[in-house]
């Protein structure tokens, strides 16, 4: 059911604490679900001055298809080692995907390994499920399949276990994993439980009633602010890598949220940020009051500094995946022409469970004639799906893409075209790694962003998305 959204709510009432240290480079452990990331970000340009990754592959069960921990671990160290013998590491910071958290033993292993979110599994035990949840008017979370609500997953996984709740000592949420790991300190973050988790009331600024139904009350991990300092590194760590124990380790951040966070500390003004990767999340700082929709993937982020955030999301870093799958990167003049002027469209949804038309399936108005064809249609679907999503939270002023979708000039020249307010694209390709960088810096340069210029055919780019929204309202 639709809710207005009351921004006016209170702030989550824990101060950030940024240590007085003269830090040169920062470490961010960066985990999406594609990819496994360490940088090393320069605390005084925020440029990443070294980057290593690995595949986040999902390993099968038993007891259920989950990621592989232990190798990322072993893949952190060797990197923190060598960042810190090249360079120096002056404190650690940590961002991963959301809908994710890790159930711990009373020695700090794993109680059990951690669920894949598209694992189909929970839903097998909906009805159930639904009955405990609270409704999107207290969590600001919209009802989503598999495990996307990460209350979801963990009544799935403790129904699934019956002994996983006598094993487990504690469950934090994903990026205070890696922090336990480096410090040896409990937690979970605002931003995480905020990723449409069903665990968080963003306007109380506390646990959800959910938390005491699933009988995780002191089981789920203390909730704290991203940006505070999670404790020292551990002497054991210190010796496995080289960087002194006792070196500084943020609380860690929502990958969304890191997203946005460097344009929070340096903007006063309505805008929105996109972040654009596996999931495109559009979030409006300063949103014009409207009704959030539940049913279109609409949900209430939560911000580094504890504030709800209005956002929408779909999948299109993966439906980019697979459409392009095979093609070419070259696009010539008259495909865009020939685009244009057939009217050539691709209709949603490719990933049908989840985004603004989730349940539709996905359509071609005709079929494309040649791969550069195609990939402007899917560039132009992959906008006209955001512009969707920043309508859906009343985003105002600029729009900051941040990403991969930055260097798709065909996206952003028809995201420009609908957005009279304008579009700049980050400087930086990592918005998330500098957000994560920026938890643990008092002072920093406002994040740089490049003012996209209008494009020509804007008149013809606006009679393209008013005949796509037609024929969707067929």
């Amino acid at each position: 059911m639709p809710i207005a959204n009351p921004w006016r709510c209170r702030w989550f009432r824990y101060s950030i604490c940024h240590d007085d240290l003269d830090m040169t480079h920062i470490a961010v452990i960066d985990i999406g679900k594609t990819n496994a990331k360490l940088a090393l970000v320069d605390a005084e340009t925020l440029a990443e001055r070294a980057v290593i990754t690995r595949p986040n592959s999902v390993l099968p069960g038993p007891p259920w298809p989950h990621f592989d921990l232990d190798g990322h671990w072993q893949f952190l160290l060797s990197g923190l080692a060598q960042f810190h013998r090249d360079y120096g590491i002056a404190a650690i910071s940590v961002t991963t995907h959301g809908a994710a958290a890790v159930f711990l033993d009373a020695a700090g292993g794993l109680a059990a390994p951690m669920l894949d979110y598209e694992h189909p599994g929970p839903d097998a035990m909906a009805a159930a499920y639904d009955a405990l949840r609270p409704d999107f008017a207290e969590t600001g979370s919209p009802r989503l399949a598999m495990g996307l609500n990460l209350g979801a997953q963990l009544y799935w996984q403790l129904a699934t276990d019956p002994g996983l709740r006598a094993r487990t000592h504690a469950i934090v949420t994903y990026p205070q994993y890696w922090g336990f790991l480096l410090t040896g300190e409990l937690a979970s973050d605002v931003s995480s439980l905020g990723c449409h988790s069903d665990l968080w009331n963003p306007w109380q600024g506390q646990f959800s009633t959910l938390v005491e139904k699933l009988g995780l009350a002191g089981v789920l991990a203390p909730a704290r602010l991203p940006g505070a300092r999670l404790g020292g590194l551990l002497h054991k760590v210190a010796a496995q890598t080289g960087i002194p124990a006792g070196t500084p380790v943020s609380v860690g951040i929502h990958d969304s949220n890191a997203s946005i966070y460097p344009y929070l500390r340096a903007r006063t003004g309505p805008f929105a940020v996109v972040s654009t990767g596996t999931w495109v999340v559009s979030m409006a700082v300063g949103a014009e009051t409207t009704l959030l929709d539940a049913t279109r993937d609409v949900l209430v982020n939560v911000s580094a500094l504890g504030q709800p955030v209005p956002s929408a999301r779909f999948m299109g870093g993966r439906e980019f995946e697979i459409i392009a799958a095979g093609l070419g990167n070259s696009i010539l003049p008259e495909d865009r022409a020939q685009v244009l002027a057939a009217g050539l469209a691709l209709l949603p949804a490719v990933e049908p469970a989840s985004g603004p038309f989730a349940g539709r399936q996905m359509a071609w108005t005709a079929q494309p004639r040649t791969s550069g064809q195609k990939r402007v249609a899917l560039s132009w679907y992959l906008a006209l799906m955001t512009d969707t999503c920043l309508s859906l939270i009343g985003a105002r002023g600029p729009v900051i893409v941040e990403g991969p979708f930055a260097r798709n000039s065909d996206y952003l020249d028809m995201l420009a075209s609908l957005r009279p307010e304008g579009v700049e694209t980050a400087a930086s390709t990592t918005g998330t790694a500098i957000g994560a960088a920026l938890l643990m810096l008092r002072t920093a340069a406002p994040h740089a962003t490049l003012r996209y210029g209008p494009e020509i055919d804007g008149p013809r780019y606006l009679q393209y998305a008013r005949r796509w929204h037609s024929l969707l309202a067929r």
